[in-house]
């Protein structure tokens, strides 16, 4: 299983604002440093890139749940 890790502690979000789309769906594909998703800390917004290309399978955590450095948030098949 390929996965997409979060890169520091925070709180995720699937979209850039909660008015606006998710930044992909399950099913999409997706390119090796696309913007997938944002992490939260301490009122500054992260921006989490795709590691490799691929089609998002899942999420693995919901919106507004919190994080931790090197967690399991994406999980990818292949394109």
């Amino acid at each position: 299983m390929t996965t997409i890790k979060a890169q520091m502690p925070g709180v995720f979000y699937r979209r850039p604002a909660p008015e606006k789309p998710a930044y992909v769906d399950d099913g999409e594909e997706i390119s090796q440093g696309q913007t997938i998703a944002l992490i939260e800390v301490m009122k500054t917004f992260n921006e989490v890139k795709a590691d490799e290309s691929g089609t998002v399978a899942e999420f693995l955590v919901e919106d507004g749940d919190e994080v931790d450095v090197g967690q399991d948030i994406v999980r990818l098949g292949e394109v």
